[in-house]
């Protein structure tokens, strides 16, 4: 697969796992995360970038950083896979990903099969998301409330990146 993935994480211990994993998984670029306007120069390369999470003691950490990928002006950025990975997040942590959007949490074993049909079923099929003011992500019945939000179909490829294929206007009942 042409992607980029960037390891949002320390540089040694999780971090550095996820970029020898990123490695064996076959992406062509793996990088430490180091700003969103980095990214964005990257995405000219290979259009489709994934952001892979080490494993932190509070995933509450991670929202700064996942608010300034979800909330990017370029969509390219803005709709890409987020990944956090962790041999036994707690509930409440997975809870936490999801309300920042993300995209899938991914606990052990991570086995290259079991990770390659986790991470190629955000490409090259539809996926919806909800945006509201405070959330951008993957549509889940909890962002269905009441209140008007954006339900977005989209589509990564790894030839284009993210194309918005149907962009509405709802209001939850």
């Amino acid at each position: 697969m042409k992607a980029c993935a960037y390891v949002v994480g320390p540089s040694d211990g999780p971090g550095a796992a996820l970029l020898d994993m990123g490695r064996e998984l076959g992406f062509p670029v793996v990088l430490p995360f180091q700003s969103v306007a980095a990214a964005e120069a990257q995405s000219q390369q290979t259009p489709l970038i994934f952001f892979l999470f080490a494993a932190v003691h509070d995933v509450r950490i991670l929202k700064g950083v996942a608010d300034q990928i979800r909330f990017a002006p370029a969509r390219r950025i803005r709709f890409s896979p987020l990944l956090y990975f962790s041999e036994s997040p707690s509930r409440e942590a997975i809870s936490r990903c999801i309300e920042m959007g993300f995209d899938d949490v991914i606990t052990l074993p991570f086995t290259r099969p079991r990770l390659m049909t986790r991470i190629t079923r955000l490409v090259d099929h539809t996926q919806v998301y909800h945006e509201t003011s405070g959330y951008l992500g993957p549509e889940r019945p909890i962002h269905r409330g009441s209140g008007q939000f954006r339900r977005l179909e989209i589509i990564r490829t790894a030839a284009i990146g993210t194309s918005v294929l149907r962009d509405e206007m709802r209001v939850g009942v």
